[in-house]
């Protein structure tokens, strides 16, 4: 059986893992940034050279991270590994040994977040949007809340501020205002049963609370300029999250830069 590749990628329409060589790897990764969907799949091993950790950990934004580890008793040998998992911010983690077919590794891919809130917050962190500590808790709870509230004015009543004093604190830290935080908050929850269940758009959109699809379509396209044909047909939500974010910055309403992060490959 062939040695698998260190790094694959794994992009829409998800018929096959393309191998990413060495010398082009950079640049490849970079081709694939604006597009929707993208995942890279790392077989991790218990020294990585440095190629692959710059590559995993410089990958585009809204790239998602599939990581496939070594067996357990390597993994049990190497604790920098374990250190490392941590830096790299994977969507998801395969055990060796396991079904790693085409099949199995979309329904990680497009598997809603355990911890939506937890999950974008860290993502912001990755993606260089520093957050003080106060802000930060505050836009987790919009996260949280937007499973079961749909509008900010019941959001600012559930923080105990006034929806002025929130706006306030969110222009003050260069951030979007809270009522999009809000709907792309709701939108990424969509998304996910976009991707995994066969519900009309006017279904999800009815057990959503939204009047109707057209209003779903058209939030989305404002906010991230991507249809909910595009949406459900590309796994993840690590690309939509990006999107918005790339549009907010366009409008001048956030400061977003690639994350800054130093390759620490521990060596034990």
């Amino acid at each position: 059986m062939p040695k698998a590749p260190p790094l694959s990628l794994l992009a829409r329409p998800y018929h096959h893992l393309r191998a990413l060589d060495r010398p082009t790897v950079a640049e490849e990764l970079r081709a694939q940034r604006r597009k929707p969907g993208c995942a890279l799949v790392w077989n991790a091993t218990p020294a990585p050279p440095d190629w692959e950790l710059t590559a995993v950990m410089r990958r585009p934004g809204g790239m998602s991270l599939l990581v496939i580890l070594p067996s357990p008793s390597r993994v049990i040998k190497s604790p920098p590994l374990l250190h490392l998992l941590h830096q790299v911010r994977p969507h998801g983690i395969l055990p060796c040994g396991t079904d790693h077919s085409l099949g199995s590794l979309t329904q990680i891919l497009r598997r809603p977040p355990d911890d939506l809130a937890a999950e974008l917050t860290e993502y912001l962190s990755w993606r260089g949007i520093t957050l003080d500590l106060d802000t930060r808790r505050i836009v987790r709870r919009i996260v949280e809340l937007s499973a079961d509230l749909r509008s900010i004015s019941a959001i600012s009543r559930s923080l105990y501020l006034s929806r002025r004093a929130l706006g306030r604190r969110f222009l003050k830290q260069g951030l979007p205002v809270p009522s999009h935080w809000l709907q792309v908050s709701r939108l990424l929850r969509i998304a996910s049963k976009l991707q995994n269940s066969v519900a009309t758009l006017s279904s999800v959109a009815y057990d959503s609370g939204y009047p109707d699809g057209f209003s779903i379509s058209n939030q989305m396209q404002r906010l991230f300029g991507h249809r909910p044909s595009d949406v459900r047909k590309s796994f993840g939500w690590e690309w939509i999250a990006e999107a918005w974010l790339q549009r907010e910055a366009g409008a001048g309403s956030l400061a977003l830069g690639m994350p800054v992060q130093r390759v620490t490959n521990r060596r034990g």
